[in-house]
């Protein structure tokens, strides 16, 4: 039987969180929750190291594909478990979150990789064909979810009807269905890096396969523990929300932000060893993926539960979406990025959260 080789931290970090979690019952006191945070971080640097671990056993793009999933299906889970246990102020919570984590994703990871690269390397190279092939079906599925249903009419205010909601729930999973098939499989080649002369890790022996299946559970347990403490801790960061005179809609960044940083630890890190493609697999992968499968989930809840939901984004940040997804767009139009790509995504990153700050 072959050795299972794992740093002894990254399994004892998610067990401490899950321990320290069970005993939030004890009532030991608000300073608890300092430990909590410490825990919440610690899961999360153990989920990058365990994702990489699975990543470098499976190969490009199944590895990024595996944390992409992961990490939205708990998303989801997060997202469903509130709706069913809220009421109607949860009819907005599936739009919000998703609209977070888009931007998050398209101007926040994207532009710290770029911005990282371009200062250690001065000029990265990627694969064209996978790239475009992900911000086609990222734009569509955007569009159709959340900004043409403030301009239907079967239903007032920004929300489809029951018909039209699972429309489109239907088309978002053909259109991310037809995306992993085409990235697994059909044209794997376009979503592979470019070059690995001279990566070290890309040439190293993968690990052994009973760690490669210790580190996929470990990666779920810190997956499912990072969102749990970041609902339990979701009302304390609310009020010191609140109390910094901010508005209560930056809550939702913020916990979106939490759930994504394994995700953009994994990317930012790629991005340091000059591996470009696996960073755009990781961002625009989690950003479909979000959508793809957010959408649906939440569409089924509201038309078994009755519970109504509101799809469509306001002017203002319809605007910020269109202009992420055009600069995206032409930031990656050629298959190489440097540092100004980078600088105008954090730009508009910057812009997205003063505009929630002071909107």
């Amino acid at each position: 039987m072959q050795k299972i080789s794992l740093p002894l931290w990254t399994i004892a970090a998610p067990i401490l969180a899950w321990i320290a979690y069970f005993g939030l019952s004890l009532n030991f006191g608000d300073y608890y929750k300092f430990i909590l945070g410490a825990g919440l971080i610690g899961s999360v640097l153990a989920a990058v190291h365990h994702a990489e671990t699975v990543a470098h056993r499976v190969g490009e793009p199944f590895g990024t594909l595996i944390l992409a999933l992961a990490i939205t299906i708990i998303e989801v889970a997060l997202i469903v478990s509130i709706m069913l246990s809220g009421g109607p102020e949860t009819a907005v919570l599936a739009r919000d979150t998703v609209f977070a984590a888009v931007m998050i994703i398209l101007t926040g990871i994207t532009g710290i990789c770029l911005f990282v690269g371009g200062i250690k390397f001065r000029e990265q190279t990627f694969r064209l064909k996978g790239v475009s092939a992900a911000l086609i079906t990222l734009t569509a599925i955007l569009i159709l979810t959340l900004v043409l249903p403030n301009y239907t009419t079967s239903e007032a205010g920004p929300s489809y009807s029951n018909v039209q909601l699972g429309f489109v729930a239907v088309i978002s999973l053909v259109l991310y269905g037809t995306f992993v098939l085409v990235q697994t499989f059909r044209h794997r080649d376009y979503f592979l890096p470019k070059e690995t002369d001279g990566n070290e890790e890309v040439h190293a022996n993968p690990p052994s396969k009973q760690t490669a299946i210790v580190s996929m559970v470990i990666l779920l347990l810190c997956l499912a523990i990072v969102v749990i403490l970041a609902k339990s801790l979701a009302e304390d960061i609310e009020i010191a929300v609140l109390n910094a005179g901010a508005p209560e809609s930056l809550v939702g960044v913020i916990i979106a932000a939490v759930v994504l940083l394994p995700e953009g630890m994994a990317a930012y890190r790629a991005a340091r060893k000059n591996r470009l493609q696996t960073s755009l697999n990781l961002a625009l992968g989690s950003a479909l993926a979000s959508i793809g499968l957010t959408i649906p989930a939440v569409a089924a809840v509201s038309m078994i539960t009755g519970l109504t939901i509101t799809l469509g984004i306001d002017t203002k940040s319809t605007v910020l979406l269109l202009l992420s997804l055009f600069t995206v767009t032409l930031s990656l139009a050629n298959g190489k990025t440097n540092i100004l790509q980078g600088i105008v995504l954090l730009v508009i990153f910057a812009v997205y959260l003063f505009t929630i700050i002071a909107p």
